[in-house]
């Protein structure tokens, strides 16, 4: 399970700096929000001040009419005051919601870049947390952390000065219960942090198995395996209520704590100032006004210590977040080199390759592919056959060699243009949530639906596409749930043709389907190969016999090179081979 580090500081001022930087295109909406939150700020400790005297000066000495007009003041007073609470509460919502699609936005482009090696080690649930829930959390930080807080402080400023003002030694009284309150916010601040930081842990947590299980449902039903899944997730649950639990247990504790230490306060308020009051030491207006004071000094005093907590979720977050931006886990597409249209010609060059350093997958591979030549890679599971793809593609980048592409180093190709002539059809057909149409173009206009339906008419898919409801309009379901796998596998041939790619590579691409589907699927391929420089990878022997050459690989090494003939000649790997799956067809 995910293991985060906990900050030690009240505000991580690093990550806050990093946060800020997404500002800038908002800056001057947000020297705004500064200017509402120090209005604010000020706002409501003149209400108390009004309010002393309206008390003394025209209450006490019965001037009806200057108490109407001090009324006709403090109802301007709060009309002012809830209008700029309206539009601080707007502006930083806004300047939260617009921070965070543009910090959602790069995070998923930065996640489109990343190689392939990340995605293999890092489980799907935390990154969908980083991109969602953490995210949203960091909206708070505007709306009721960052902002809120700032605000807090002026406003404990000026009520301070309004009561220093006023009379200092009241003010002293008033404030003596301060201390007690401070520490057991500085008590608490500390506790709720760890445990919020344990309920986000225990979200990404409980993310990352639900996705994972959900995906490999059909594994878990297969073996049985649901109670003991089900125990699994019952525990993870548990860790998320124990989370959750505790630091409600932090919030039922402290409230009522520092409900008691303010009710001390205006106790000692009461106490000493009525005494000042009869003894004529201060006026009554006076009194009242730190009543008032007092209640508005200790309200922001408890909910400091909740927006600090609310600040520190989302410095944690944003350091997540931020250390998932700045990974450098991404291929570096330096290469300028953008023909308009290669040749096809594909040459390995003592390449060596792992996935864990030291851990060879390929070791020291070298081949040669002409253009519209069709290449056969056979072995064993784990030979290297399909790191041969990933290479190509530069889904990973090579340790040692040169894989050249019209004797140009594929380095040297923008990244882009290399894919682009590549078709690539695997084995396991992805498809997603969307129409068929949409599925073979990718959202990408540069393709009309009318060179979809000549490449689906090309490879003989566009008989069963039509007969489906909406032709291809037809929505697959995730993963293409409501498809054959021979139907999956020929909307693949036709999302790699659409693009008219110069090299085709097919991986395993008739291994999971019956002999039927098979041969409809191997016509299609021949289509799909016509004209075009091929790699194969099949394990069935029979699909690539009629290829120009048959590679045979060993433990990440090339073994044995030439036709179907050759090879069965030597009497070596290829031969049995293919003695085993004849054996299993007889």
């Amino acid at each position: 399970m995910e293991k985060e580090i906990q900050s030690g500081d009240i505000v991580d001022v690093k990550a806050l700096k990093r946060l800020f930087a997404f500002v800038k295109p908002y800056i001057a909406r947000f020297w705004g929000l500064v200017v509402l939150t120090f209005f604010l700020a000020i706002l409501a400790p003149l209400r108390p001040y009004l309010i002393q005297i309206a008390i003394d000066n025209y209450i006490l000495a019965g001037d009806y009419q200057g108490l109407q007009m001090m009324l006709y003041i403090l109802i301007g007073l709060l009309v002012l005051q809830a209008v700029v609470q309206y539009l601080h509460t707007y502006a930083s919502d806004w300047l939260g919601q617009n921070v965070i699609r543009d910090i959602r936005t790069s995070l998923f482009r930065h996640l489109l870049k990343l190689r392939l090696r990340f995605f293999d080690r890092t489980p799907i649930g935390r990154l969908v947390t980083r991109s969602i829930s953490d995210i949203e959390t960091l909206a708070n930080v505007f709306s009721e952390g960052l902002a809120a807080i700032v605000g807090d402080l002026l406003q404990l400023v000026f009520i301070v000065g309004f009561m220093l003002y006023t009379d200092w030694k009241l003010t002293l009284v008033t404030l003596s219960t301060l201390p007690l309150l401070i520490i057991s916010t500085y008590v608490f601040k500390e506790k709720i942090k760890v445990a919020f930081n344990d309920v986000r842990n225990a979200v990404s947590n409980l993310n990352s198995f639900v996705q994972e299980h959900i995906s490999g449902m059909s594994i878990v039903q297969i073996f049985n395996s649901e109670e003991r899944e089900y125990q699994k997730f019952k525990e993870i649950n548990k860790d998320h209520r124990r989370a959750n639990l505790k630091s409600v247990l932090y919030y039922s504790v402290y409230f009522p704590v520092a409900e008691v230490i303010q009710a001390a306060g205006i106790g000692l308020l009461v106490w000493y100032g009525a005494r000042q009051v009869i003894f004529e030491e201060i006026e009554l207006g006076v009194l009242v006004a730190f009543i008032l004071y007092i209640q508005m000094f200790f309200r922001p005093i408890r909910q400091i210590a909740d927006r600090f907590n609310t600040l520190q979720l989302g410095v944690v977050s944003s350091e997540r977040i931020m250390r998932l931006l700045e990974s450098k886990e991404h291929l570096t597409n330096t290469g300028t080199f953008k023909p308009e249209a290669i040749e096809g010609e594909v040459a390995f060059k003592n390449v060596w390759f792992a996935y864990n350093e030291e851990e060879w997958v390929l070791k020291d591979i070298s081949f040669n592919v002409k253009p519209g030549e069709t290449v056969a890679l056979v072995g064993a599971t784990g030979a290297g056959k399909s790191s041969v793809i990933n290479l190509l593609n530069r889904f990973y980048d090579i340790n040692k060699g040169e894989i050249c592409v019209d004797g140009r180093d594929i380095k040297e190709f923008d990244l882009e243009n290399l894919r682009q002539s590549i078709g690539v059809v695997l084995q396991d057909v992805f498809l997603f949530s969307d129409t068929i149409g949409q599925n073979i173009r990718l959202n990408n206009d540069d393709i009309d639906m009318e060179k979809v339906r000549e490449a689906a008419q090309m490879v003989g898919a566009l008989p069963f596409i039509e007969r489906l409801p909406g032709g291809f309009e037809y929505n697959v379901m995730e993963r293409g749930a409501t498809l054959s796998v021979g139907q999956r596998q020929l909307i693949s041939f036709v999302r790699a043709i659409v693009y008219n790619p110069r090299i085709i590579v097919l991986d395993e691409a008739t291994s999971s389907v019956d002999t039927e589907t098979e041969e409809m699927i191997q016509d299609a391929i021949d289509r799909l190969m016509k004209d075009r420089t091929s790699i194969v990878i099949a394990h069935r022997l029979s699909t690539i016999q009629k290829a120009d050459k048959i590679i045979v690989m060993d433990k990440g090494e090339i073994k044995e090179e030439g036709t179907h003939d050759e090879l069965l000649a030597l009497g070596g790997y290829y031969t049995q081979l293919y003695k085993m799956q004849y054996k299993e067809v007889v």
